[in-house]
C-alpha cells in the first residue's frame, strides 16, 4: 500500500464484545498534544490526517469533506485535511487557523486530545492557552522553508509552559522529494536553537501530513528513516499524569462536601502524588495535620488515589479546611509564602499596570495580586533580556509578584497546578495573563509581623473617635482640594484627631519620584493607600485630596480598611466646568499638547459607581460640602463650625 492508502487498524474488539471493548477503553490512558509552528507549516492538515487515519470521521462527514474540499480547499480538489479542523469560516476564507481548536481521537492504545493552535504572532495567547494543559508539544517546520521566527517563539513557548515531550515534524517532505540531507540540516540547525533555551531531547522525524508518510506507518518514501511513526510515538510517550504520580502527594480542595451532620469530606482533583487510607497528611496554609480516613468516589471508596482522580477525602480529625486549602503529605508539603518571582505572558489588549491589584487565580484559590514593575522582557526571537517598565500584547517577562495572603505554591517546573497562574481584571473580569511561579522571595521567608501591645482600636480610643479614611476624588479643578481643607478645619474646631494628605504635596516628597503615567498613577495611589491604613490604624481621621483616576485603586485602597471606614467622596464636577475654572492652566496646557496624559483630556477618569458621599460643585458651595462630610463622619453638623 502507498501510504495515502495506509489506513490505520482499531481494535477489532469493538465488533466482537462492545462491552469489553468499552471497559477496555474507559481504562486507556489520555496524552493531550498540541501542533504548533509557523504559519501554512501544515498543523491543521496533520490533525486531518490523524482523524482521517484513525478512523474518527463519520460517512456524512466525509462527504461534506469532500464537497468542501473541491469548493473551498487548497489542495487541488483533492482532499484537504486541513478543513476538519478550521472550523471558523474566517479560517477557511484566509486558510489559517486563528483560535485553538480541540480534538478528540482514540486509538486501540491510547486516548488523545488534541490542539490545534495559531501560527500568526499575533494570535500568540491563544498558543499558550492550548499548550497549557498538554503533556507533547508537535513542533511542525515546513521542509522548503527551515526553521523560522515563529518556530523558535512557539519551542520556546512550549518549553516554558512546561511541555517536556518536543516532537519536531518536518513536514511537506514530499515537496523537497524526501531529501535526507535537507532534513538532516533542518534538524541540526533545530537541535543548535533547541539547546540554547533548555530543551534537552526532541524527537525528530520526516513526514507528510498531506500525502501521510510517517504518520501512522512507515513510508517507503523514506528508507533512511529508522525511528517511530508519529503516531506510534503518540502511543507509547510517557504522559505527565504517570510522572505526576511518583511525586509527593497534594490535592487542591475544590469542594467541601457536606451532605449530612454524619459527612465531611473534601473534594479535589489529585495533581501529584498518591495517597491511601491511613496516610498522615498537612492542610495547607494552616499546617493542621490529620490522617485519611477514606477515600470516596461516586462508585465506591478506594484503597489508593493517584494523580489526575477526582476524589472525596474523609479526615480522622475534626481540622479546619476550606476551599482554596492544599491538602498534602504531612511529611512533604509544599511551601506557603506572599510574595513570588514569576514568567508572565500578558494577553490583554491593555497593557500591564505594575502596582494595580489584580485577582490570582492559582489551583482551586484566588487572591489578590499586584505585579511589580517587570525586570525584564523576553525576546523570544533572540532570547535576548530587555528593559521594560510594562508588558504588551503577548509580551513575556519576569516580575515580582506580592499576594494579599501566604498561599501553598510549588514551582511550575515541579508542578503544575500549584505554580501556574492566571491573572483576572476586577473590574471586567477578563483574563489578562498566564504566569508561572519560580521561587518564593527571600524576604517573604524573612520578614513576619511584629505583634504590639497597643492595638488599633486602643489608638482609637485614647482619641475617641472612630478611624475614618475620606477619600475625595474628581477631576483636576474639581474642588478637592478646597473641600478637603474646610473638612480638616472642622474636625479640628470639634477636638478631633485628623490628617489631611493631598495630591499635590504627597508627590513633593514620598512620591517625588513618579510621573503621571497610568502606571506611575496606580503606584502613587498604591503608597498614598498603605500610608493612609497606618495613619488610620494610629487612630487618626485621614483626609485624602487625589484625582486617583481608576477604580481598581480605589477599591484596592478600600480593601485594606476594615468595613465602613473607607468613605468615598466623589467630587462631580463637570469636565467643562472644571475646565472653564482652570486655577492651575493645567487644562490650557493639556489642550495644547503641552501637557501629557492629563486626565480627562488624554488619560481617563472612572468615576465611583457607588461613592459613600456624592458632591455636585455647580449646585453646593465649598462649605456646605464640607459639613456634609463632617456630618457623615462624626454624626455632628452646625452651620456655625
Amino acid at each position: 500500500m502507498t501510504p495515502a492508502e495506509t489506513i490505520y487498524r482499531t481494535d477489532d474488539l469493538i465488533a466482537a464484545d462492545i462491552d469489553a471493548y468499552l471497559d477496555v477503553h474507559q481504562h486507556k490512558t489520555m496524552l493531550r498534544f498540541i501542533t504548533c509552528g509557523s504559519v501554512d507549516d501544515g498543523k491543521s492538515t496533520l490533525i486531518g490526517r490523524l482523524l482521517y487515519d484513525a478512523k474518527m470521521i463519520f460517512e456524512d462527514q466525509l462527504a461534506t469533506l469532500e464537497a468542501d474540499s473541491k469548493r473551498v480547499g487548497t489542495q487541488g480538489g483533492e482532499i484537504d485535511f486541513a478543513l476538519l479542523v478550521d472550523g471558523l469560516a474566517a479560517e477557511r476564507e484566509q486558510g489559517i487557523t486563528i483560535d485553538v481548536a480541540y480534538r478528540f481521537f482514540a486509538t486501540e492504545k491510547r486516548k488523545f486530545i488534541v490542539a490545534d493552535t495559531p501560527g500568526h504572532e499575533q494570535y500568540t495567547r491563544n498558543m499558550v492557552t492550548g499548550a497549557s494543559t498538554a503533556d507533547l508539544a508537535v513542533i511542525l517546520i515546513d521542509a522548503r522553508k527551515g526553521v523560522l521566527t515563529q518556530t523558535r517563539r512557539h519551542s520556546y513557548l512550549a518549553h516554558l509552559i512546561g511541555i517536556r515531550n518536543i516532537v519536531l515534524a518536518v513536514n511537506k517532505m514530499d515537496l523537497v522529494g524526501y531529501d535526507q540531507a535537507t532534513f538532516d540540516a533542518i534538524v541540526a540547525d533545530y537541535a543548535a536553537f533547541a539547546k540554547s533555551i533548555g530543551i534537552d531531547a526532541f524527537v525528530a522525524m520526516p513526514i507528510s501530513g498531506f500525502k501521510g508518510d510517517n504518520i501512522t506507518a512507515a513510508s517507503a518514501n523514506t528508507p533512511w528513516y529508522t525511528g517511530p511513526s508519529l503516531m506510534e510515538h503518540l502511543e507509547t510517550v510517557a504522559v505527565d499524569a504517570t510522572v505526576d504520580a511518583a511525586k509527593p502527594f497534594r490535592m487542591p480542595v475544590q469542594w467541601v462536601n457536606r451532605p449530612n451532620l454524619d459527612f465531611r469530606g473534601f473534594a479535589g482533583l489529585i495533581a501529584s502524588g498518591r495517597v491511601r487510607p491511613g496516610d498522615a497528611i498537612r492542610v495547607l496554609p494552616s499546617g493542621k495535620t490529620s490522617t485519611v480516613k477514606r477515600i470516596v468516589t461516586a462508585d465506591d471508596d478506594l484503597d489508593e488515589a493517584v494523580a489526575g482522580q477526582s476524589v472525596t477525602l474523609t479526615l480522622a480529625d475534626e481540622v479546619d479546611c476550606s476551599r482554596g486549602d492544599v491538602i498534602a503529605a504531612a511529611d512533604a508539603p509544599p511551601q506557603v509564602a506572599d510574595q513570588f518571582e514569576a514568567t508572565i505572558v500578558w494577553m490583554d489588549e491593555a497593557p500591564l499596570l505594575p502596582g494595580r491589584a489584580y485577582w490570582l487565580k492559582i489551583g482551586s484559590q484566588t487572591v489578590s495580586a499586584t505585579v511589580q514593575q517587570p525586570k525584564y522582557q523576553v525576546n523570544v526571537n533572540t532570547m535576548e533580556q530587555l528593559a521594560a517598565k510594562t508588558l504588551d500584547l503577548n509580551a513575556i517577562g519576569v516580575a515580582n509578584l506580592t499576594t494579599d495572603r501566604p498561599i501553598p505554591f510549588e514551582p511550575y517546573a515541579a508542578n503544575r497546578d500549584l505554580g501556574g497562574f492566571i491573572l483576572i481584571d476586577k473590574m471586567t473580569n477578563a483574563t489578562v495573563a498566564g504566569g508561572m511561579i519560580h521561587f518564593s522571595l527571600r524576604r517573604a521567608d524573612n520578614i513576619h509581623w511584629q505583634a504590639v501591645d497597643v492595638s488599633r482600636a486602643a489608638h482609637a480610643k485614647q482619641k475617641w473617635q472612630q478611624p475614618r479614611l475620606v477619600w475625595l476624588t474628581g477631576l483636576s479643578g474639581s474642588g478637592k482640594s478646597t473641600i478637603a481643607n474646610i473638612v480638616e478645619k472642622k474636625l479640628y474646631a470639634l477636638g478631633k484627631h485628623s490628617f489631611l494628605l493631598d495630591g499635590d504635596n504627597v508627590r513633593h516628597g514620598l512620591n517625588k519620584d513618579l510621573g503621571f503615567t497610568d502606571a506611575d498613577r496606580v503606584e502613587n495611589i498604591r503608597r498614598v493607600g498603605e500610608v493612609a491604613k497606618l495613619m488610620t490604624d494610629a487612630g487618626l481621621i485621614v483626609i485624602t485630596a487625589f484625582i486617583s483616576p481608576f477604580r481598581s485603586e480605589r477599591d484596592m485602597v478600600r480593601a485594606m480598611l476594615p468595613a465602613g471606614e473607607f468613605i468615598e467622596v466623589h467630587v462631580d464636577t463637570p469636565l467643562a466646568e472644571a475646565e472653564a475654572r482652570d486655577v492651575k492652566g493645567l487644562y490650557k496646557k493639556a489642550r495644547a499638547g503641552e501637557l501629557r496624559n492629563f486626565t480627562g483630556i488624554d488619560s481617563p477618569y472612572e468615576p465611583p459607581e457607588h461613592p459613600e458621599i456624592r458632591i455636585d460643585t455647580t449646585r453646593m458651595t465649598a462649605e456646605q460640602a464640607a459639613d456634609l462630610i463632617v456630618e457623615q463622619i462624626v454624626g455632628i453638623w452646625s452651620p456655625d463650625l
